[in-house]
């Protein structure tokens, strides 16, 4: 293996495990600033879990329009079938 090769190889490995490390580290620091430091308010804590609940909310209503929407389609293609079925029995 040349020098250049070697070289590269080495340096990808630095760098990957630069990144690797980075983002443990920053992961690690947002876990320590959301337990101990800005989010302590009872307040703000409410407020995020009122998010959650109104994700919850919008998902049940979509989930909920989606199925209408799915039997309406269910509907409208047993009335084509149906309706070509008829119109295939006045031909002969």
């Amino acid at each position: 293996m040349s020098l250049q090769a070697k070289f590269v190889l080495g340096s990808a490995c630095v760098f990957s495990l630069g990144i690797i490390g980075y983002v443990h580290y920053k992961q690690y620091l947002d876990r320590f600033i959301m337990n101990n430091v800005c989010f302590t308010s009872a307040n703000f804590r409410q407020q995020l879990h009122q998010g959650v609940l109104t994700d919850i909310e919008r998902r049940q209503r979509r989930k909920q329009e989606n199925l209408y929407q799915l039997q309406k389609q269910i509907d409208l293609t047993k009335e084509i079938q149906k309706s070509e079925k008829n119109s295939n029995t006045d031909i002969t």
